[in-house]
Formats: C-alpha cells, sequence, structure tokens
C-alpha cells in the first residue's frame, strides 16, 4: 500500500466492495478468500447500509481480513472506522476537505486517509490535505459511472507520475487488462467478485504469473 512521500509504484491490489450488487454474503466470500490469497486492502463502500447494520459488517470484516494483513478502510464513515480499528478512511472527493479533522479526531498514529480523485487539481489539493494515496479514476469506462469519460492509459499515466502523491488506478479495471499499469497499485470491484476463482483473479492481479 503506497504512503505520503512514497512516490515508488508497487503492486498492489485494493477491493471495493458493493454488497447492494453482490450481496452481504458474497462480499464476505471474497474478502476472506482474497485476504488469505495476498490483497492489501478492502475499502468498504456501502452507502445503501444503516449506520447499525454497516458497523456490524465493518466488524465482521475487521476479524476475516486482519489475520492476513489486509487493511480494512472505510468509505466516509469515520465513526464505523474508529469503532471497529479500521486502518482507515476513504474519501469521495467532495470530502477530502475532512481529512485533516479526521486525523485529528482520530488520534491514533499510522491511520490511512485516501481519497477519490478525477483530474490533477483534485490530485494536488489530496496532497494538501494531507492524503496517504489518491484513488485516480476512471482509467476505463466503468458500468457504475457511465456518465464519466474515462482517462486512458496515457492520460491516466501522465497525471499519476505528476501527481504530489501516491496514486492508484481505479476504474473497469480487470484481471484481462490489468497488466497496462503493471508498475502500478490498482483497485477494483467487479473484476474480483465477478470472477470464477478470486483467488486465479487476484493472482493474476498481483502480476504473479510474470517473473516479477
Amino acid at each position: 500500500m503506497p504512503h505520503q512521500g512514497e512516490k515508488t509504484p508497487n503492486r498492489a491490489v485494493i477491493y471495493i466492495s458493493d454488497s447492494r450488487r453482490t450481496g452481504i454474503e458474497r462480499l464476505k466470500e471474497v474478502a476472506v478468500r482474497a485476504a488469505a490469497a495476498g490483497l492489501s486492502a478492502l475499502i468498504l463502500r456501502e452507502r445503501t447500509l444503516d449506520s447499525g447494520r454497516l458497523l456490524a459488517l465493518a466488524a465482521e470484516l475487521r476479524a476475516l481480513t486482519r489475520p492476513h494483513d489486509c487493511r480494512l478502510i472505510v468509505h466516509s464513515a469515520a465513526d464505523v472506522a474508529r469503532a471497529v480499528d479500521a486502518d482507515g478512511v476513504h474519501l469521495a472527493a467532495a470530502g477530502m476537505e475532512e481529512a485533516r479533522a479526521i486525523r485529528r479526531w482520530w488520534g491514533v498514529p499510522g491511520k490511512t486517509i485516501s481519497v477519490s480523485c478525477h483530474d490533477a487539481d483534485q490530485l494536488r489539493r489530496a496532497a494538501e490535505v494531507g492524503a496517504d494515496f489518491a484513488l485516480l479514476s476512471p482509467l476505463f469506462a466503468t458500468a457504475s459511472h457511465p456518465q464519466r469519460p474515462p482517462l486512458g492509459v496515457e492520460r491516466w499515466r501522465a497525471l499519476a507520475t505528476a501527481a504530489p502523491l501516491p496514486v492508484v488506478a481505479l476504474g473497469g479495471i480487470t484481471p484481462a487488462n490489468r497488466a497496462v499499469l503493471a508498475d502500478w497499485p490498482v483497485a477494483l470491484m467487479r473484476g474480483l467478485d465477478e470472477a470464477e476463482s478470486v483467488e486465479e483473479a487476484l493472482y493474476t492481479l498481483l502480476l504473479r504469473h510474470d517473473s516479477g
């Protein structure tokens, strides 16, 4: 996982949840199987769950992922993240200004704050507010945000290389196309949870088929 001040690209893979699409049980299955196979982090992004159900799910996923050294990052709900001793919080681009306040409120060193970004200005601002890394999207066209034009590989790479903080690729990434950004970390949803074999998909996403 990348951190502030660390510009070296790596091969980390982050899974972003969506139980509205997968169902809770499939989410938990994917999380534990992927964590055991080398998943770097899980971002719990559950916009339709009430606070009680989100807290319960986060606590269960924390217990499932921790033994495998897989980080748990909770989307937006900093109170839930702190309650389950998650590894961090992820913020939407519109909410990145909360990063410093969340870090002070949490008061625990080493917690991660990541943000969503879509252009150079947002990447610059993410660094200014102290984010540890940014998810830059969309790399490719996505079903979840069909209205947003994809950056494409060349534009994405240019933005990420010039960014003042570590960057992770997001948007339309699958095991089949992951190698186009072989030296960069990636985040994905469907490309992992819709795979016939979670382990084989992750193996490919981690680029373990090559000599590196």
